[in-house]
């Protein structure tokens, strides 16, 4: 799934570039070599791109960097605070670890960028010439001989304005545990700013059922530092892909992938990864055997079964399922992102419009309800071939999709011909897509002390030894969180609606065929 260049004259250097749904990256190269910094250089592209709608948000490329030492250990590209160069049509931010600070290149580096179309306007953005500057000595890699590899990674994004929204739909409960302004559960709860919030059934509180314990404790106060929607901040157009968690095995050690993986990273090759026993289209294997402590396995796609990996037919665009928790929080950090909160969640789905109850993230209130048919199946091109809803919003949900016996490709609906708007695609108010069904959502819950206490710290790009994610309240905040939006196994419509709460406080910590998600990161 990379395109390779050998770069003769600097090192003898290995250069990847990252393909996921949707989005290339190639040509990459490097430039303007002074022996203490560099130019990392490539092309990046993307279909459906646009900037204006109906929000006047956009859709952005979050575009990081990784690079594998001589002693096989790979380190995350720390960019420069300048010198980076954006093609025309395009503007770029900066990302740094903590946004909010003031960069330093020891304790708040740059790790990531997002680049965008600068004007309004829809369809493939072919952004030629990309320029990321690197100071690598400042980083500590004093010359670019003791680098072999060198990968460029590319995720969509998607803006989600800033301002005030509104949680809940006023349905009277029908969403389990959905949040409504006490005493009234009728009525919706207005999310105006950052400050802290009182939970309780006081008037005038945020407020929710507890129904079977796992909404939550009904406590607070929610405090100022967890984040709650109202500033902006980008999501993740899709859900994470299996070869986006394929990227990501192939970057950790041996330790690291005992614990991101089911089964042993020396077990044969063709072993899959995440499971044992049925699939459910999980189609990440073990393509090269590692060896303990000293070599880490190489992983790869294989949805076809017939060993030969990374065929256009294996499943890399495929949403990854069987991701614990923990997984998708590992992933997140190394991505330079962080969990979204259940609120965040909300507004992503719904944005500032007024609260239909019984909604769903398409804003309307009907869904498909007969059972798909795909065409080119595992391709990144797989669709719907018979039974997409023409005046319903389209779902990967056990109504639609028990036949399939998995999650189907990230962003499936968009490409439809029949496709009409929001509704049909599936898509939030921004533009985000499979917000409900396909794989299970994790954002964290307000409902335990432990969850409560997230402030949203942003991943580094770097893991613990042992393969953990390590920001500042992850894992304790994670331990304590469910899900929200269904999956291709939920068996209730009421787990599709926006507000359903009714299992954001199940902790779940184990890898479940129909688990899976996404992340978001704050506004630079």
């Amino acid at each position: 799934m990379y395109l390779r260049t050998v770069l003769l004259g600097i090192a003898a250097l290995a250069m990847y570039a990252m393909r996921a749904n949707n989005i290339q990256v190639s040509g990459t190269t490097l430039v303007e070599n002074t022996g203490s910094t560099v130019k990392i250089q490539f092309d990046v592209s993307w279909e459906n791109s646009w900037r204006g709608g109906p929000v006047a948000n956009w859709d952005a490329a979050w575009l990081f960097a990784k690079c594998k030492l001589s002693n096989g250990l790979w380190q995350h590209v720390r960019l420069a605070s300048s010198g980076h160069t954006t093609p025309t049509g395009t503007s770029m931010d900066l990302g740094l670890i903590d946004p909010a600070g003031a960069y330093n290149a020891a304790t708040n580096p740059v790790v990531g960028a997002f680049l965008y179309r600068n004007a309004n306007g829809y369809g493939t953005l072919d952004a030629s010439g990309v320029q990321l500057f690197w100071d690598h000595a400042a980083q500590g890699v004093l010359s670019l001989v003791d680098v072999v590899e060198l990968r460029v990674f590319a995720m969509e994004m998607v803006y989600v304005n800033g301002g005030p929204y509104y949680l809940g739909t006023g349905s009277g409960g029908f969403e389990g545990g959905s949040f409504y302004t006490a005493p009234n559960n009728t009525t919706t709860f207005p999310i105006t700013s950052e400050a802290a919030i009182n939970v309780g059934t006081t008037a005038g509180y945020l407020y929710y059922a507890a129904g079977s314990g796992t909404s939550g404790d009904q406590t607070g106060p929610l405090p100022a530092a967890f984040p709650k929607g109202f500033n902006p901040f980008y999501c993740m157009k899709y859900e994470v892909s299996q070869q986006g968690y394929v990227d990501f095995l192939n970057t950790l050690t041996y330790t690291q992938q005992v614990s991101r993986t089911a089964n042993p990273p020396n077990a044969v090759p063709g072993t899959a990864a995440l499971i044992t026993g049925n699939l459910n289209r999980n189609a990440i294997v073990i393509m090269t055997s590692g060896a303990f402590a000293d070599v880490p396995a190489s992983y790869a796609c294989n949805l076809n079964g017939n060993g030969v990996y990374g065929e256009p037919d294996d499943g890399a665009d495929l949403a990854c399922n069987y991701l614990s928790i923990a997984d998708l929080a590992a992933y997140l950090d190394w991505s330079a992102l962080r969990p979204m909160t259940e609120l965040e969640y909300e507004k992503a789905c719904r944005g500032p419009v007024t609260p239909l109850p019984t909604e769903f993230p398409w804003g309307t209130t009907a869904r498909a309800t007969s059972q798909y048919q795909l065409a080119n199946g595992g391709t990144n091109t797989e669709g719907i071939a018979v039974n997409y809803a023409t005046s319903a919003g389209n779902v990967i949900s056990v109504f639609t999709a028990s036949n399939i016996g998995g999650p189907s490709r990230v962003g499936i609906f968009a490409a439809h011909p029949n496709n009409s708007g929001r509704e049909t695609s599936g898509a939030s108010l921004y533009g985000i897509m499979e917000m409900a069904g396909n794989v299970t959502e994790r954002p964290i819950s307000i409902g335990s002390p432990q969850g409560r206490a997230y402030t949203g710290a942003h991943g580094n790009g770097t893991l613990s030894a042992a393969g953990e994610a390590d920001p500042t309240n992850w894992a304790s905040a994670i331990a304590v969180t469910g899900f929200r939006g269904g999956s291709w196994l939920s068996n209730s419509a009421v787990r599709y609606m926006v507000s359903d709460r009714s299992e954001i406080s199940w902790a779940r910590t184990a890898r479940y065929l129909d688990s899976g998600g996404r992340g978001v990161r704050n506004s630079p």
